[in-house]
């Protein structure tokens, strides 16, 4: 074989695949009107099984899992997941940067596709930082005060 291997010139092995069963194709086919199912009965039916299976979730009559067991508590479609940033991710910022969203997201400490950011106390703060719009935990807040920097909410 002289060719390198490529998409061009890939085939499969001989033998290795057959042609799709066109059922259902009329009665010269040899596969028509019941499309090879025989008639009536569960088999026969859309929806029904794969190779040897049943319909999705059906388990022969018993109870159903999804029925059988408890459901308990609730989801709260309000739910807002808040970005997390610690006090050292701060430090993968330009030094004297404006602290937003925008800033975050472009550093690749948060995505802007996602929920809010809220930054929290881990690591230490390295320079004053000038934060603008991003939720800032109490223990945050006071070392990036103590720093020298400002929150603005």
């Amino acid at each position: 074989m002289s060719d390198k291997i490529g998409l061009h010139n890939l085939t499969p092995s001989p033998g290795s695949h057959r042609t799709r069963k066109r059922v259902g194709r009329g009665p010269g086919s040899g596969t028509g009107k019941t499309a090879g199912k025989g008639h009536k009965g569960i088999k026969a039916r859309s929806g029904h099984h794969g190779p040897g299976g049943n319909k999705p979730h059906f388990e022969g009559g018993q109870m159903p899992m999804t029925r059988r067991i408890p459901k308990r508590g609730f989801t709260n479609p309000f739910r807002v997941e808040s970005q997390v940033i610690g006090l050292d991710d701060l430090a993968k910022l330009p030094k004297g940067a404006d602290v937003t969203r925008e800033a975050l997201a472009e550093a690749g400490l948060i995505r802007s596709s996602k929920g809010p950011a809220k930054l929290l106390a881990n690591g230490e703060v390295t320079a004053a930082f000038k934060l603008k719009g991003i939720k800032v935990s109490a223990a945050a807040r006071d070392k990036i005060v103590a720093a020298g920097g400002t929150v603005e909410e």
